[in-house]
């Protein structure tokens, strides 16, 4: 009889840990991405996403430097819990015409009037990528008309020979 209560006991006490084990998917989804925000070379120009399954986290997106991909990744092992990082960040090729397209795409949408407050946050929502005077709108918006906009700001732009506008409207 004994050991069958120490038995249970053990379990339910394993039990206990186990609820409140800090090791939680969503515990270690919000410090990646804490982690991952205060790298001090991003910027509106890279794009940075990630995966938690598990212990295991996906990073994912484009940047424009190659030590902001390591950086990623050594932050994110660095968090308690995670065992392993996929580093999939994309760098983005090393262009002249690139770089004037980001600057010019810049000031089209974050100059213009109704998208202005967009301007305002430390880390911009809409996130410019341009990869070989291709663009890709990332990032979140507060509504369809500010999504449409951006699209509409980022096409006007010369040089620039297509727009994906992957934008979320928050809920």
């Amino acid at each position: 009889m004994r050991v069958i209560s120490a038995v249970l006991l053990f379990a339910f006490a394993t039990l206990a840990v186990a609820q409140t084990n800090p090791k939680s998917e969503a515990r270690i989804a919000k410090e990646v991405r804490h982690e991952l925000v205060m790298l001090p070379l991003l910027d509106v120009f890279d794009n940075l996403a990630f995966k938690v399954d598990g212990y295991n986290v996906t990073l994912m997106g484009q940047v424009t430097r190659p030590t902001l991909k390591t950086d990623a990744e050594r932050a994110v092992k660095n968090v308690e819990g995670v065992e392993h990082v996929d580093n999939q960040i994309e760098v983005l090729p090393v262009s002249p015409m690139d770089d004037r397209l980001r600057v010019r795409l810049f000031r089209a949408i974050y100059g213009y009037t109704a998208l202005q407050r967009y301007a305002m946050p430390v880390i911009k929502p809409i996130r410019l990528i341009v990869k070989n005077g291709h663009v890709t709108l990332e990032g979140v918006v507060d509504s369809e008309a500010d999504k449409n906009m951006a699209g509409i700001r980022a096409n006007s732009v010369s040089g620039v020979f297509s727009v994906t506008n992957n934008l979320r409207v928050a809920k």
